[in-house]
């Protein structure tokens, strides 16, 4: 029985080493959750403590004492796509919890012209269709508490369906790990995302495919890969609590955005990228917030070939009351033309305020 499962995992992992591991892949699970968060760049690693958790470091789980839940909905390339994420989560016992989120990315009503002109050469507007082209994934999340103090730790699980209308489907899984250690005022955080490659499986409609691979003369498209694989990535993060005054409190952190291969990040190697951000939170009685941050730091190549810095700034308020959290962001989740930046709000839904 061990020979046979021996070799069953020396072939899987021949299956895996001989595809091609892509440098971005599965895009639209680092656009980042919540407006709080992406109001503060992003780098809420080492600090995250509500639902939203199960996407920034499940090991943030750990500090909900009750059932939560969030949305978030924004529009992406000046109202393009649509991008959705609701998220809950809730304790099993004093020591573990569990959460549940899902993303949707998704451009839809995308007209479907491959048959627009029939063999003959005519034009028949009525073989126009409309189709969407959009990403799902469903994570599942747990978060436990170790012996160690003030420590936590949480995995994900995530499940990823891509579809683009009749001509392509994928599922594929991959899975997520998180620590978070607080000392006092200091906290620490890392998020390793992907840790076991996260792969795709593609399944292309070849009839589809076929009728329009020879669309541009000299121009005979191949068939793509079936096999999409996603390298891991690591986000590390500490940050520290401030008292200014009775009422009003500051916190700062400082992350580090890690890949694991050569990147327009202004520290990139052939082995890694790293990509620094810092943000900030000021709040007023834990009730009203104001944020901001730095993220997003590249080295730009210009026309003359020479590099610049470039970097994108963050802000966001908020406001919490009840159990209900209210967030805005003004940010550049991406965007076109003179859109330069994204309005992004958020809801958190704390239940433990209501009974």
């Amino acid at each position: 029985m061990k020979i046979k499962v021996f070799f069953i995992l020396l072939i899987w992992m021949q299956i895996l080493t001989a595809q091609t591991a892509r440098k971005y892949s599965n895009e639209f699970l680092n656009i980042g959750v919540d407006a709080a968060a992406l109001g503060m760049g992003n780098t809420v690693v080492s600090t995250i403590n509500d639902v939203t958790a199960g996407y920034w470091n499940p090991a943030g789980l750990m500090n909900i004492k009750d059932t939560q839940g969030a949305l978030m909905h924004a529009s992406y390339f000046a109202n393009i796509a649509q991008y959705d994420y609701i998220a809950f989560a809730m304790p099993l016992n004093d020591e573990s919890v569990f959460g549940a989120s899902l993303i949707r990315f998704g451009v839809d009503d995308i007209l479907d012209t491959t048959l627009l002109i029939d063999s003959q050469g005519n034009i028949d507007y009525n073989n126009i269709n409309l189709f969407s082209a959009a990403d799902y994934a469903l994570t599942l999340s747990y978060a436990r508490k170790p012996i160690i103090k003030d420590m936590y730790w949480g995995i994900n699980a995530k499940i990823i369906h891509r579809r683009i209308g009749k001509f392509a489907t994928s599922y594929g899984f991959g899975f997520d790990a998180g620590w978070q250690y607080a000392n006092e005022d200091w906290h620490y955080g890392i998020m390793l995302r992907d840790i076991t490659t996260t792969f795709n499986i593609w399944n292309i409609d070849e009839e589809k495919f076929s009728q329009i691979q020879n669309a541009i003369p000299g121009e005979n498209q191949k068939l793509p890969e079936t096999t999409e694989l996603t390298i891991p990535k690591a986000q590390l993060g500490v940050s520290k609590d401030w008292d200014l005054t009775r009422d009003i409190g500051l916190q700062t952190a400082l992350d580090f955005n890690v890949r694991f291969t050569k990147t327009n990040d202004i520290i990139s190697s052939d082995f890694a990228s790293v990509e620094p951000a810092f943000g900030f939170q000021v709040d007023y009685l834990n009730m009203v917030f104001l944020r901001g941050g730095i993220s997003n730091l590249q080295q730009e190549t210009l026309f003359d070939e020479s590099t610049s810095l470039s970097w994108q700034p963050n802000f966001g308020v908020g406001f919490r009351y009840n159990g209900i959290q209210i967030d805005y962001a003004l940010t550049n989740i991406a965007s076109v033309g003179n859109a330069l930046y994204s309005n992004i709000f958020s809801v958190k839904i704390d239940f433990d305020a209501f009974r």
